[in-house]
């Protein structure tokens, strides 16, 4: 079975205009984004979806993969279904969001394995507990799974609503999807349903049309990038990753560093000889092999401690 990843990157976003080249830590978004769905396993191939020149030579500049679409697309399906029909040699189509910048790459592969579990599953998707203070935003879509982890209904209201406090957790919907290939092809070509542009939440069209949704959960939490505060705070927790990854470093190499006599061995350090005989015969025999060897090593600028 052959996976692929595909980023959707629309680049005229309407609240974050050229989204997809926003800035983070340095480089453009949709780079942030491909870098850690490289670092999924299940995937055999990682594309980005994208309709902008710009949009396209950053991702191929970075050393990506990348397939201009229509820029007509009225969604992130239709732009989806455009590269399954492109490629035909695909299985399976995990949709990770061009904005989500922060996407674990675990969660890829649990939501491919899914597949490779179910050879009749046609769509799937991931649930996080919901935090207090995002239960009353619009933004954060909520979704409520029958007894078998599939999706009952997804809404951008409070769902379900706690008339009892019953101790039901309340979840939020993170929006990466896996697809068989030939559902998302089937699925791209329905009409759209009243639920679905009632709550403006594309998912809904398969529920309405009988078809089941199959949803995973994760403890992760992740902020997508959808406004320009959004786009702060994703910049803070770069900078605070690589701030962490840069003390990792040093020390690291602090661990990998032996000082011996007036040289510093390991981390990058110039190379050192440390060489001596195996059998100390005689003490005339070792002074013999030691001024031999340093003749050798001076001659070739190596230091040598014996």
């Amino acid at each position: 079975m052959k996976i692929i990843c595909v980023i959707p990157a629309r680049y005229a976003s309407t609240r974050l205009p050229g989204k997809p080249l926003a800035d983070i830590a340095g480089k453009p978004m949709i780079v942030r984004v491909y870098e850690r769905v490289l670092n999924a396993t299940k995937p055999a191939e990682v594309i980005a979806a994208v309709d902008d020149e710009r949009v396209y030579e950053a991702v191929v500049k970075a050393g990506g993969k990348a397939i201009m679409t229509a820029k007509n697309h009225p969604t992130g399906t239709d732009r989806l279904a455009e590269v399954a029909q492109k490629c035909p040699d695909a299985d399976v189509i995990i949709n990770v969001q061009g904005d989500e910048p922060l996407i674990d790459p675990q969660i890829i592969d649990d939501l491919a394995q899914e597949f490779l579990n179910d050879e009749n599953l046609k769509m799937a998707t991931v649930k996080t507990p919901m935090k207090e203070e995002e239960k009353a935003k619009p933004g954060n879509v909520k979704v409520i799974t029958d007894k078998n982890g599939y999706a009952l209904y997804f809404s951008r209201s409070l769902i379900p609503y706690p008339r009892e406090d019953t101790g039901v957790v309340v979840y939020k919907h993170i929006g990466i999807y896996g697809y068989r290939r030939d559902f998302l092809l089937q699925y791209a070509k329905m009409q759209p349903t009243p639920l679905e542009q009632t709550e403006s939440l594309e998912q809904l069209r398969a529920l309405e049309n009988g078809y089941k949704i199959k949803v995973i959960a994760t403890d992760k939490h992740f902020v997508g990038v959808d406004t320009k505060e959004d786009l702060e705070e994703v910049n803070k927790i770069y900078q605070e990753m690589e701030k962490i990854n840069k003390l990792k470093d040093k020390e690291s190499v602090a661990m990998h560093t032996v000082k011996i006599g007036n040289f510093e061995v390991g981390a990058g350090n110039p190379l050192v000889l440390l060489a001596g005989p195996c059998v100390l015969e005689s003490y005339e025999r070792s002074l013999y092999i030691g001024k031999t060897i340093k003749e050798i090593t001076s001659r070739l600028g190596i230091p040598y401690v014996f």
